[in-house]
This record gives structure tokens, sequence and C-alpha cells, in this order.
């Protein structure tokens, strides 16, 4: 894929430096997370000590009444030239959609996009890195973490930079979906979902990749290949997970749609570049 380093996305958060789960400042010690809540309390219960009073400020307040100290993202220059190129991919995709929303009649509002590693605390929930990426409407963000763009490569055998951009593509369309008032979509990614609402949501999310995959080819950004990287990404579907897993393919347990359906919904937005022709209700 043809593009432009450019720095990081004013829609771009970094929390790769972050733990996940509630923090407490110990004094002198800045913060501690939920681990380090727990070991005082076990300390505090065996020594028959309150040990939880280091979690007070120097002044005296109580945790809570002030924040801990944010940490600092981690800076990894390796994943620099990856960072700068999600940042490309979802200002790109963002921009399609603030000029194709409009036509269905909605405005288009910027979602962000949340870098994260091994687990974050969205609105949605806590989320582990093996959940994959994931958009939470709750909040309007997109959330990933890197090493799944190496999962991507190494397992699935979906290497490119058009299989990560095909990543960031399909989450953004979910947040088109609620953007169109898809009332499933807003349930977000930790179930509550039927399976078959989950499909429909997940192969027009696809579709809507697609859309925007057809604008980069009308801007001569796509190169020899990226279309085929596109696909194998899109071809990651529960039946192939179902099978690598061990178990016998069963479609009522499908949530995300068989490989080849969502290959076909790809290149249908692929082809059409028509968000009209994403309607995996109707069909």
């Amino acid at each position: 894929m043809r593009w432009t380093p450019g720095g990081r996305s004013e829609n771009l958060e970094d929390r790769r430096g972050e733990s996940a789960g509630p923090r407490f400042a110990v004094r002198g010690l800045g913060g501690v997370g939920l681990g380090g809540f727990l070991l005082l309390l076990v300390l505090s219960l065996v020594f028959k000590t309150d040990f939880l009073r280091l979690l007070s400020t120097d002044d005296g307040s109580a945790p809570g009444d002030q924040p801990a100290e944010q940490e600092a993202p981690i800076q990894v220059p390796a994943e620099e030239p990856l960072v700068q190129f999600v940042s490309f991919v979802l200002d790109d995709v963002e921009a399609v959609w603030g000029r194709l929303l409009p036509t269905l009649g909605r405005p288009y509002q910027d979602a962000h996009l949340v870098l994260f590693r091994d687990a974050v605390e969205s609105t949605c929930g806590l989320a582990q890195s093996a959940t994959g990426p994931f958009y939470c409407p709750a909040d309007g963000k997109v959330y990933i973490d890197l090493g799944f763009y190496r999962e991507l490569r190494e397992r699935f055998g979906a290497p490119g930079d058009f299989a990560q951009a095909y990543v960031i593509a399909h989450e953004i369309g979910h947040h088109v979906q609620k953007l169109l008032g898809r009332g499933e979509a807003a349930r977000g990614p930790f179930g509550g979902r039927d399976n078959g609402m989950s499909v429909r949501l997940e192969l027009q999310a696809d579709c809507y990749a697609g859309v925007w995959a057809h604008s980069t080819a009308r801007r001569d950004l796509l190169e020899a290949g990226d279309l085929e990287e596109g696909l194998n990404a899109a071809a990651v579907g529960d039946d192939r997970l179902q099978r690598m897993s061990g178990r016998r393919v069963n479609p009522d347990s499908f949530t995300h749609g068989s490989s080849r359906q969502r290959t076909d919904w790809f290149r249908r937005g692929f082809e059409s570049g028509r968000p009209e022709g994403c309607d995996t209700f109707g069909q």
C-alpha cells in the first residue's frame, strides 16, 4: 500500500505503557496496580497491621481522592513505523467515511484508536490481547494490540500492510454502524448479541472495509497484491478458527461468519464502493 509517514494521528491514544485495572497511589512509591493493593490487604490481615495506610497520599487524603500519576507510554523505536502506518490508515479511513456518511443522511463523527499491550480497560470492560482488535461502541474507540499483527501474519497466514489496514477499516466499520443507528452494535464485543445478528454485523463491517479499499484503488494507493492481502485477512472466518482449534465446524455457533462469507462481503464492498450495497440484514 502506498502511504506517507506523517507522525501520529490526533485520534490515536497510546496506552502501551499502562497497566489495565485500577491503580492506587502509594506514598513515596508512585502507583501500584490491583495486585499490589491485594498484597497489602493480605499483609494487613496476616500481621494485624494496617498496611493499607500506605495507600494514602502525603497530604493525608484517601486513595481515590487524587488520581495516581499516569505512566508514560512505552516508546519502542522498532514499532514506530507500524504506529505511523496505523495512524495513516486510521485518518484515511475516517476521511473516506467523512465524505460517504453524509450521503446516507448522517454526519460522521471521528472514532479514536487505542494502542495497548497485553490488556486494556475500556468502557465495554476489561479485555485481554487474546480478544483481538475490537470496537467499543460505548466510548467510540477501536482497541488494538500491535502484537495481533504478528499473529495475523504467522498464525493465520495473512501478511502484508494491507491485511493490517483491513483490520482497522473493519473496526471503523463497526463505528459507522453505530453512527447509522444499528442498535445491536451498541452491545459491544463481549457478548449479549444473538449469533445471527452478530454475523450480520460482522459481515457488514467486512463490506464497509471493502468500500474503503475501493476508495484506495481509485486514489492509486493500492499496490500489486494488496487486494489479496486484504482478502487473506478477511478469510479468518469462524469455520477456519474452529478447524484450527480441533473442533467440529458448527455454523450455529458462528459470530463472524465463514471464511467464504467474509471474503465475499469484503469483495462486494470493494467492487461497488457503495455502502448501500452492504445490506447484510436484507439478504
